[in-house]
């Protein structure tokens, strides 16, 4: 045979997809393992369709998940992630993915990995790369997750069974702490472009949150529109290099890596149009953001892009607290992007001089889309 096969199952999480493995199928060493994942997904490809392999051409859509048993005492399962570029032979495994994290659950159970009563089953995940726990509930109907139900989430057609992520303690998942520098806002030195003012948080995965209007943008553009101009993305690229060397993810801003931090563009609630031709109602949420993630907008948003806006957004004089607007339910973040809107929960306080993020809240849905063997050439 010209090609070998791996057990593997094809599952959707939230608005990513990605192909899921037991670890027990794997090499444990990752250096072993990245070479398996370009295949698997079709990277690189310059052509940047994965037309070779399962990936989709973006970076939602070319991602592997791996899980095997907890090495936490208050786990589970451990949930290892890699990101896959799409047109480099590069898989970055320093963060997560909080829409695939969705998954995690409903895949070890119907892999009777964890046994569950029916009911709302409670699956407690180890975050490998990380270090982060995460708890998450679903519906479990004759031993196997439930897919069937009424919960819809923006970017992504039909409904389904209501998936509860808490991400406890989400701080520090790479860096230092939630403030990596210590500060709620930080003053960056951009060449070409001069003194940019940037809120760096790392809760759940790192970002450096910018608002649109320094920018010279309204924070409302499709991602289309921001890839389109060339020196836009060349700006956001030195942007993101330079508040991730600050935030301690790179010597150099030459030496950060491609998956994180992300960067945001933020703005306060804005009547945008979305991708399938709505217009969003600003009474209807609190903060608008735009962000890239592998180099490339996001057509929705990253979840744990996501989450750590909606902490950001409780720490007092940072970017998104000053733009975003106050609902009902503080500890609620209803955040729009261009695939519609969702709403984050997170629960921040004061320690000291500095924050401490207890717990961000979303909620998704999954689905397993294919299972069995996947073809890797010989």
């Amino acid at each position: 045979m010209t090609q070998r096969f791996i057990p593997a199952a094809f599952i959707r999480g939230g608005s990513s997809k990605g192909v899921f493995f037991h670890a027990r199928d794997l090499p444990t060493s990752r250096a072993e393992i990245d070479p398996i994942l370009l295949a698997v997904l079709g990277s690189p490809d310059p052509y940047g369709r994965q037309l070779d392999g399962m990936g989709g051409g973006i970076s939602s859509l070319s991602k592997g998940v791996i899980i095997g048993p907890p090495t936490h005492p208050e786990a589970d399962v451990d949930y290892t992630f890699a990101q896959v570029a799409v047109d480099k032979p590069v898989v970055d495994w320093k963060g997560n993915c909080g829409n695939l994290s969705s998954a995690v659950g409903p895949f070890a159970v119907d892999e009777g990995l964890v046994r569950v009563p029916d009911g709302e089953a409670l699956v407690r995940i180890h975050q490998v790369n990380t270090k982060k726990l995460i708890h998450a509930r679903f519906p479990v109907r004759d031993g196997r997750a439930e897919v069937k139900g009424g919960f819809a989430i923006a970017g992504v057609a039909g409904t389904g069974a209501r998936i509860r992520l808490d991400f406890l303690s989400p701080g520090g998942s790479q860096c230092a702490g939630l403030l990596p520098t210590g500060n709620a806002v930080d003053v960056l030195e951009v060449p070409g472009f001069g003194k940019l003012r940037a809120s760096l948080v790392d809760a759940a995965n790192p970002a450096a949150f910018v608002a649109a209007e320094e920018l010279g943008l309204t924070g409302g553009e499709s991602p289309e529109e921001i890839e389109a101009r060339t020196d836009l993305m060349a700006l956001l690229d030195r942007i993101r290099r330079i508040a991730g060397a600050a935030m301690g993810l790179g010597a150099t801003p030459e030496a950060v890596g491609l998956a994180s931090p992300r960067v945001a563009l933020v703005a306060g609630p804005l009547a945008a149009r979305t991708l399938d031709g709505q217009v969003l109602d600003p009474a209807q949420h609190d903060v608008t953001v735009r962000m890239l993630s592998m180099e490339r907008p996001h057509r929705a948003v990253p979840m744990t892009g996501a989450m750590g806006l909606a902490v950001a957004c409780r720490i007092e004089g940072s970017i998104p607290h000053a733009l975003a607007t106050r609902g009902e339910r503080p500890e609620e973040i209803r955040v729009a992007h261009p695939s519609g809107m969702l709403t984050v929960g997170a629960e921040v306080r004061r320690e000291g001089a500095g924050w401490q993020a207890d717990s961000a809240v979303v909620f998704r849905t999954a689905r397993r889309l294919m299972q069995g063997q996947v073809a890797l050439p010989d």
